[in-house]
C-alpha cells in the first residue's frame, strides 16, 4: 500500500466546492430500516469510496442520491452545473447489445439532449480502438469502461459509481481505478461503493463505512487505519464493523457517535 492515495490531499483546494450533501438520510423497505440519519458531504475533484459488510445499505444509499428512490427521511442535494444531474453505474451495467460502442454513447446524449464529442468521451477510458465495435462483443471489463464512460456524457456533477471493478481481473482492476482517479484529476466528483478495498487504499481521498444501516466512521484511508491500530483497510474495516464493540472514528465523523 502506498502511503498516500494518488488523489488525497490534505487540504481543499480554493477551486474545490460541495457537489453532494447528505443530511439525515434515512430509508426502509417495508418494516425493514436500511439507512438511518446518514449525513456527509462530497468535494468537487475528490474521490469517495463507501465501503461496508454485504447488505450494509451501499446500494441503496447510491440510489437514493441518484434519485432512483426517494428517501424516507433527510435530503440529498447534488450541484446542479451540468446538463445531467448525476452520472450512475449500476452494479451490472446493461446497454443495448446491437448497438456500437459509440453509437451507445450518442444515444445516451440523446436522453439528456446533449450534443456528445463520442471519440474524447472514449478516449477517457481508453476505449477508443473499440468504437465501432458491437457491445454484445465487449469483454465485461469493457463494458463497465463503457458503463463509466456513460456516467459522464452531459458533464453531470458527481458520477456515482457502484461496484465498477466486481469481478474483474487485477490488470482490468487497477486500469479502473486509474481512470477513477484521472477523473476526479479532471474536477469531477466520484462517489463510489466497491469491495476492493486495495484500490480505496491507492485513490480514495474519504472513505465512508457504512454497517447495519448506519454511518459508523469517516476519514482518509490513513486516518482510518491510525484511528483502528490496523495496517490494512481490510483489518480496519473488520473492526469497524463488529456491531456493538464497532470503533468509531473521530476523524470528520458527521452526526457524532454511531448508534
Amino acid at each position: 500500500m502506498s502511503s498516500q492515495p494518488t488523489t488525497q490531499q490534505d487540504e481543499p483546494t480554493s477551486e474545490q466546492e460541495t457537489v453532494v450533501d447528505i443530511a439525515g438520510l434515512g430509508h426502509s423497505f417495508g418494516d425493514l430500516d436500511v439507512l438511518g440519519d446518514i449525513s456527509f458531504s462530497v468535494e468537487a475533484g475528490t474521490v469517495a469510496c463507501i465501503i461496508g459488510p454485504n447488505g450494509s445499505g451501499k446500494t441503496t444509499l447510491l440510489r437514493l442520491i441518484t434519485g432512483l428512490l426517494d428517501p424516507d427521511t433527510g435530503s440529498v442535494t447534488v450541484a446542479d452545473d451540468g446538463d445531467r444531474r448525476v452520472g450512475y453505474l449500476a452494479q451490472q451495467p446493461a446497454f443495448r447489445p446491437q448497438f456500437t460502442v459509440r453509437e451507445t454513447i450518442e444515444f445516451y446524449g440523446t436522453l439528456v439532449d446533449v450534443d456528445v464529442d463520442s471519440e474524447a468521451i472514449l478516449e477517457r477510458v481508453g476505449l477508443s480502438a473499440v468504437a465501432d465495435r458491437r457491445v454484445d462483443a465487449l469483454s465485461g471489463g469493457m463494458m463497465r469502461l463503457l458503463g463509466i464512460a456513460q456516467t459522464t456524457v452531459g458533464d453531470p456533477s458527481v458520477l456515482v459509481l457502484d461496484e465498477p471493478s466486481s469481478g474483474l481481473d487485477p490488470t482490468m482492476t487497477r486500469h479502473i481505478t486509474d481512470i477513477v482517479g484521472a477523473l476526479a484529476a479532471e474536477g469531477d466528483a466520484i462517489l463510489l461503493a466497491t469491495h476492493d478495498l486495495r484500490s480505496v487504499e491507492r485513490i480514495a481521498d474519504t472513505v465512508f463505512v457504512i454497517d447495519r444501516g448506519e454511518l459508523v466512521a469517516t476519514g482518509g484511508p490513513e486516518e482510518l487505519l491510525a484511528e483502528t491500530d490496523t495496517e490494512t483497510l481490510e483489518d480496519a474495516l473488520e473492526t469497524l464493523s463488529r456491531g456493538d464493540d464497532a470503533v468509531t472514528v473521530s476523524a470528520g465523523l458527521h452526526g457524532g457517535e454511531s448508534e
